[in-house]
């Protein structure tokens, strides 16, 4: 009784009630096309924004392809890395006799869902990192699964993990095809409020007076202001929007003698000048396999010096200047880091 209150708490708030809602709605909406046809990983990277996200994605996963669906799965931490899991969607896509569901249980970005057979899909992954969660979904819709379902999950992790196994024949034939995937609608642009459509008609009228040379009574004085420099802190995560996906690691090999505080400030900088331009991407910095949440701690450490190679990644939905910023983080990474010094101590750089 005690659970059941606790697991309710969230409906005592108009907020927690209308979310409730929403998340039921959109789950519903979700059921009646999974099952049919529609492969879940499919219907995910189609409804983008308008998705499932973040912690309820597992839930989905549970209720219906293991509970409505009666999906085999298999599961492994990952025993090696997988530096590019798209090029395995070239042979899943063979694999004619069954439905698939992958979910990686990303470090950094939490659970992604894809279907396996669609290389667009599983490139939002990124790089599949040793010892992570990959659990593998095998069925046929609203056909019970049989033991090929089992048999081909259990292959599919092999794959992944970098393994040849004998894949059954009977995989291959089947009618669970790839089809084409259908882009999210495009939201329209929102109309222009009144205030501002009779601000702009002000305007217009003052530079129409003021070009027969008549004062414009009904003009609006524009006030000019001074904005204080942003203070450069440690931003919080973005909540990402789009079909979230992450870049390869990149590597920065140190050119000076010692990671030292400048090279810290340089990157701190840099990495402040990236949120700015794209606050909707996030920068992932990591050192020997181990993401670093402070990057003053590489200074702290001690240990990155001369020929050290620190990785980095961007995560987000429309990524850009990821060149650009790896140009930066080497030119920070080398005694030429005081370029990025200058400038007053609270301001953000322009560098992109």
């Amino acid at each position: 009784m005690a659970e059941d209150l606790i697991n309710l708490e969230v409906l005592s708030t108009r907020s927690g009630f209308n979310s409730a809602v929403r998340q039921i709605q959109k789950t519903m909406e979700i059921a009646d096309n999974v099952g049919g046809s529609r492969n879940l990983g499919d219907l995910l990277f189609e409804m983008g924004d308008g998705g499932v996200t973040g912690e309820r994605v597992g839930l989905l996963l549970r209720m219906l392809l293991v509970d409505k669906l009666g999906y085999k799965t298999v599961s492994s931490n990952l025993a090696s890395v997988v530096s590019d899991p798209a090029v395995l969607a070239k042979e899943f896509e063979k694999w004619k006799g069954v439905d698939l569901i992958v979910a990686y249980h990303h470090p950094d970005m939490g659970l992604l869902i894809a279907n396996p057979k669609m290389a667009e899909e599983l490139a939002n992954f990124g790089i599949l990192r040793r010892r992570e969660l990959l659990v593998v979904y095998a069925g046929k819709f609203g056909t019970p699964a049989d033991d090929l379902c089992v048999q081909a999950a259990q292959a599919a992790i092999s794959l992944f993990e970098g393994e040849k196994r004998k894949v059954p024949a009977a995989v291959y034939r089947g009618s669970f095809t790839v089809k084409k995937l259908k882009q999210p609608a495009e939201e329209k642009p929102a109309k222009t409020p009144r205030a501002a459509r009779t601000a702009a008609k002000s305007r217009a009228g003052a530079k129409r007076a003021a070009g027969r040379g008549r004062p414009a009574a009904s003009a609006v004085p524009v006030e000019s202001q001074r904005v204080a420099a942003p203070v450069v802190t440690p931003a919080a995560p973005p909540v990402a929007t789009g079909k979230v996906r992450m870049t390869p690691m990149y590597s920065v090999v140190v050119q000076n003698e010692l990671f030292h505080n400048g090279n810290v400030e340089a990157w701190k900088r840099i990495v402040a000048s990236y949120n700015a331009k794209y606050p909707e991407l996030q920068v992932y910095i990591y050192y020997e396999g181990e993401r670093i949440l402070d990057i003053n701690s590489l200074f702290k450490w001690g240990k990155v010096k001369h020929g050290s190679a620190i990785q980095f990644a961007v995560a987000g939905s429309d990524i850009k200047d990821v060149a650009k910023l790896q140009r930066y983080l080497i030119q920070g990474a080398s005694h030429q880091f005081e370029a990025f010094l200058r400038g007053p101590v609270n301001s953000v750089l322009k560098l992109f």
